[in-house]
Parts: C-alpha cells; structure tokens; sequence
C-alpha cells in the first residue's frame, strides 16, 4: 500500500511539473507575440510619422515660396524632430521601447501621473457615454424591467408664481 502512496504522489509531482512546463511554454510564446506586435506597431508608426515630417517639409517649402520665412522655419523644425522621431520609431525594438518609458517615468514621475489621471478620466467619460447609448438602444430604463410601457408617466411641475395686485405698491 505504502509503495502505490509513493506511485500515485510521484505520478501528480509529475503532472504538476508537465502543467507548469506547459503554462511556461505558453506564456512564452504570449510574450513573443507580444514583442512581435509592438515592432510591428512602432515600425508602422514610424512609417507615419516620417510621412508626417516630408508633409511638414512641403509646407515649410510652399511657405518659403510665398516669402513666409518664419512659418517655414517652424515648419522645417517640426519635420526635422518628426524625422528623428520617425527613425528612432522605426528601429526600435521592444526592449528599447520599454526602456525608454521606464526612464521617462524615473525623470518626470509627476508627468506620468498626471497623464495617468488624464486616460484614467477620460476613459470614465467613454465609459460613461457608451453605457448611456448602450442602455437607450437596449431599452433598458433603471429601476425598470426593460418595457418601456411600465415607465411612470413624467409629469411636469408648473411653479406656482403668485398675481401681481395692481392696486399694491411695491
């Protein structure tokens, strides 16, 4: 009896070791995927803020040509900062992404909070708007059944505003 105790705890050391093996695997490949796609996107955002910079340097140009010297040196600055935006998108890799956000966080942490606050209100506000339209399309009506017939009926209140008496002066 003792030694079939022995086979049957070996044979669920043995399971468990095969189940954690398997969730290592598989959490693995999550994190490859996930690498693989944050290239992907940083690459094609790269892609679209080098167009944005060549748009930037047109305009800068048409402006030098109407004689606007001012605006066209603005407009050459924001292409040149988009270009190195653009390149330094494009090569990124995940490691150096994460890197760079972790850094920015360790020198201005007031900046990340305060964008934390700013997503974290308006993604309340999304919320908020697209459960209204949700619940209006479903016909939901709180503190109801759903049947729109069972609503109480709104009365509107008229205040009472006492007569003038002309015969009294104020």
């Amino acid at each position: 009896m003792e030694g079939t105790t022995g086979e049957a705890k070996q044979a669920v050391q043995d399971a468990a070791g095969q189940a954690q093996e398997k969730a290592q695997q598989a959490a693995g490949q999550a994190k490859s995927k996930a690498r693989e796609q944050v290239d992907q996107r940083s690459t094609e955002a790269g892609q679209r803020v080098l167009g944005a910079a060549s748009d930037a340097r047109s305009v800068g140009d048409e402006l030098r040509r109407q004689g606007k010297d001012g605006p066209a040196r603005i407009a050459d600055q924001v292409a040149e900062r988009a270009d190195r935006l653009g390149g330094d998108l494009q090569e990124s890799d995940t490691d150096r992404i994460l890197r760079d956000i972790e850094d920015f966080g360790r020198r201005q942490p007031l900046a990340v909070m305060a964008g934390g606050l700013v997503l974290g209100f308006a993604a309340s506000r999304f919320l908020k708007a697209s459960s209204r339209s949700r619940y209006q399309s479903s016909g939901y009506s709180p503190g109801g059944n759903g049947n729109q017939a069972h609503r109480p009926p709104q009365v509107e209140a008229t205040p009472a505003i006492p007569a003038r008496d002309p015969s009294v002066t104020y």
